[in-house]
C-alpha cells in the first residue's frame, strides 16, 4: 500500500479571495487523495468563526478584537480593490453567475473530505477568541502540531 501524500496550508490572511484560494487548493489536494492539514493562524481564523454573536467572557482588549474581525468567511473583505465592500459584492455576483462556490461552503466542503482544520491556540489566545466562537468539528494546536503536519508533506503553502 502506498502511503498518502500531505499537503499542508497555512492560512494567515484574513481575505476573501486568498481563504477562497487556500480552500480551492486544499479541497482539490482531497480529491486528488491527500491528506490535507489547513492551519489557520491570525487573520485566517476569520474563516473558521461563526456568523453568529455568541456572549462569552472576555477582557476589554478581547472584545474590541472581536469587534474588528470579521465574523465568518462570508464576511471578509478582498485583498484588493475591496472599495468598502463593493468589491466584495461584484466578485459575489460574478462568482454566482459562474456557479463558483463560496467559502463558507468551500469549508464545509473541505470538513466533508476529512480536511483537517486547525485553529491555533497561540493566536486564539493573543485574539482573545474562544473555542464556542469558531466552527465544530475543528482541531485546537500550536505550530508544533502544523510541523508535524508538514515535515513529510509533499506540498506546502503559505497564505
Amino acid at each position: 500500500m502506498t502511503e498518502k501524500k500531505k499537503t499542508t496550508i497555512v492560512l494567515f490572511s484574513g481575505d476573501y479571495d486568498k481563504a477562497m484560494a487556500a480552500y480551492i487548493i486544499a479541497n482539490g489536494a482531497a480529491a486528488y487523495d491527500h491528506e490535507v492539514t489547513i492551519f489557520h493562524t491570525f487573520w485566517g481564523l476569520n474563516a473558521l468563526r461563526k456568523d453568529e454573536h455568541l456572549q462569552v467572557k472576555k477582557t476589554f482588549m478581547e472584545k474590541l478584537f472581536g469587534k474588528m474581525m470579521p465574523r465568518g468567511a462570508e464576511k471578509m473583505g478582498l485583498s484588493k480593490m475591496n472599495y468598502l465592500g463593493m468589491g466584495k459584492k461584484m466578485i459575489k455576483d460574478i462568482m454566482k453567475k459562474h456557479n463558483a462556490v463560496p467559502v463558507n461552503e468551500l469549508v464545509e466542503m473541505a470538513q466533508a473530505q476529512d480536511v483537517k482544520l486547525i485553529a491555533c491556540t497561540m493566536t486564539m489566545d493573543l485574539l482573545g477568541l474562544q473555542k464556542e466562537e469558531l466552527l465544530d468539528n475543528i482541531e485546537y494546536a500550536g505550530v508544533a502540531a502544523y510541523i508535524g503536519d508538514s515535515e513529510d508533506g509533499n506540498i506546502t503553502l503559505f497564505i
